[in-house]
């Protein structure tokens, strides 16, 4: 559709000069004549898929690996928050508003247009699932907001100039928004790349286990409200139902086995996966990312830090000794004429990863490469010739999203690797189950065995019981088995959808970023003071583990972090908008 923008008069104070009004279509042609049949209904909600980046958009960007705000991975001089001082604009700010717009006018627009009633009532069911889902994600990022429910004119200046509506008051408006969907939509049952019922309630099962985690442990001092108890239980029930919802359809079943976990993120096509609710995909020269080719080509990765690694349990559920990361040297060889020839020294960690959580080696590669050392993955496969060596930040490749079916020409290429993303999956409802039960305090433990002991059965770990082992480790302030459970969903989602970052807000433990604090998270691989071969490019701390901090200064945290700052633009064009704490 081609956009145009709406002209207004000189001296309209609009909320970043557009966001609220203008940024689809408003001519006559669009209001007139465009939105006369389902099938433009259809094209026009098409739009909405793009909310889901999955590995990125014909980009060298998604939002699996990409993000690093984290304590999962270590960037060289460290990552830090996007915003530390005031800026003047916001593009989650501005893209959630345009796209609520677009909601709205596909709202405002079915009553008048001939269809049948139970499909009308699905495109009103999606235009309200995803109009709530952009209000979550606007409170999630700055707290109270507007709520906008219908197209805005110039006119509309009680949103346009007032303050902004308490966050509580917004998610129950959200909740009402994704319930109708859930009730609503119908059609695409059966699909895994399409919006529907199922998809639905991922979603809801997402925004409500945040929600209901973020009231329980939030305080007035660093999240502006107290934390309550009532509200919390009221949307871990409602995360709960979702998740259900998905558990008793028996066509989603888990992949199997190990390498059914590693599957779910290097496939180069995801049909007819079971564990799929929704998947991203990708066709060459249609729609490419470049996920797989920041794994395995020159530019250095972004490495598994030591804190992560370190949360990988020992085969028999046990939690890792301090010196259970350390490798040793191994030769690679190869047959010349009959004689034995060493071709390279290699720092290996394969004992480690052999006596680890099996999905550690499917995060990582079992051969160490950092700056002097870097390694090529795939060497003798055919079609790698010609790939390129890679390096980590860390030491510990990102191995989780390569594919050695992948030929290196494409593997190589930031706008053409095709494996299909994921988008909501099994795995991660498993996930949200457990944790919506146990922090109702109502789980047992028949919850966790069709929960996480799935999860952990897949890939051979022994199973989780109610009152697990205490970890010395567990600095959260939880019980053992909310601790451990927080674990699992670290080590099945590492790298995935930011989930971390957001994880750490809604458990109000965004402190785990200061890295004053909690060094671990800055750290690598370990190496043998022995080994004198290429590190000499590479910063140790004492004890031989690869710095990536180095000189640079510590990442501090602060409390104000737990919320965007608004914009000045916006409090320049209303000065009633407010700012958020500590910002100001």
């Amino acid at each position: 559709m081609k956009k145009i923008v709406i002209s207004l008069m000189a001296g309209m104070a609009l909320l970043t000069g557009c966001d609220l009004l203008n940024n689809d279509p408003d001519t006559e042609f669009t209001k007139q004549n465009y939105f006369t049949n389902e099938k433009n209904v259809e094209l026009y909600c098409n739009k909405f898929y793009d909310e889901f980046l999955g590995y990125g958009n014909n980009s060298a960007y998604g939002n699996f690996y990409f993000p690093t705000l984290n304590d999962n991975q270590a960037v060289k001089g460290l990552s830090t928050w996007s915003y530390l001082q005031v800026p003047a604009t916001n593009s989650t700010w501005q893209s959630a508003y345009e796209e609520i717009r677009r909601a709205n006018i596909v709202i405002e627009k079915l009553p008048n247009i001939e269809m049948e009633e139970a499909n009308r009532n699905h495109w009103m069911g999606l235009a309200r699932l995803y109009r709530g889902y952009q209000h979550y994600k606007l409170v999630r990022a700055f707290g109270d907001c507007y709520w906008v429910d219908k197209e805005l004119n110039v006119n509309d200046v009680t949103v346009l100039y007032g303050k902004r509506t308490d966050r509580d008051e917004v998610m129950d408006k959200v909740l009402e928004d994704i319930n109708y969907g859930v009730e609503n939509i119908s059609l695409n049952k059966e699909s895994q790349t399409a919006f529907n019922v199922y998809v639905a309630n991922a979603m809801k099962a997402e925004v409500c286990l945040y929600e209901g985690t973020f009231c329980k442990y939030r305080t007035k001092a660093e999240n502006g409200k107290a934390a309550d108890a009532t509200r919390a239980n009221k949307y871990l029930a409602e995360a709960k139902a979702a998740c259900k919802v998905i558990m008793d359809n028996t066509a989603f079943k888990l992949t199997d086995g190990i390498a059914g976990y590693r599957a779910n993120y290097n496939s180069l096509d995801l049909t007819g996966n079971t564990e799929m609710i929704m998947y991203k995909k990708y066709i060459m020269n249609v729609l490419g990312h470049g996920t797989q080719d920041y794994c395995c080509g020159s530019t250095m990765t972004n490495g598994m830090s030591k804190a992560a690694f370190n949360a990988y349990l020992k085969l028999d559920g046990t939690v890792a000794d301090a010196n259970d990361d350390h490798g040793a040297i191994r030769f690679d060889t190869i047959v010349v004429n009959d004689t034995t020839t060493i071709i390279d020294t290699v720092y290996t960690i394969e004992a480690v990863l052999a006596n680890r959580d099996p999905r550690l080696a499917q995060q990582v590669d079992e051969d160490l490469r950092y700056s002097g050392k870097a390694r090529i993955r795939y060497r003798f496969e055919p079609g790698q010739e010609g790939a390129a060596a890679n390096t980590s930040t860390t030491g510990y490749g990102v191995l989780k999203f390569d594919e050695p079916k992948t030929v290196a020409q494409y593997r190589q290429s930031t706008y053409q690797n095709e494996t299909d993303a994921p988008i909501f999956w099994l795995a991660e409802i498993y996930l949200d189950y457990a944790e919506a039960c146990a922090e109702m305090g109502n789980m047992t433990q028949d919850d966790l065995d069709k929960s996480i002991n799935m999860l952990r059965k897949r890939v051979g770990m022994p199973d989780l019981t109610l009152s697990p082992a205490a970890d010395p480790a567990n600095n959260m302030g939880v019980t053992n088995l909310i601790w451990e459970i927080r674990r699992e969903r670290r080590v099945e989602m590492m790298y995935d959808k930011d989930d971390r970052y957001w994880c750490l807000i809604r458990w109000h433990q965004l402190d785990k970023l200061d890295t004053n604090k909690y060094p671990e998270q800055t750290l690598g691989a370990w190496i043998d003071p022995t080994w004198k071969f290429d590190i000499d490019n590479v910063i140790l701390t004492a004890d031989r583990y690869i710095d990536c901090k180095g000189s640079n200064p510590d990442r501090t945290f602060n409390k104000k972090y737990y919320l965007n700052p608004i914009p000045s633009g916006q409090i320049s064009l209303n000065p009633e908008i407010g700012q958020n704490l500590g910002w100001e």
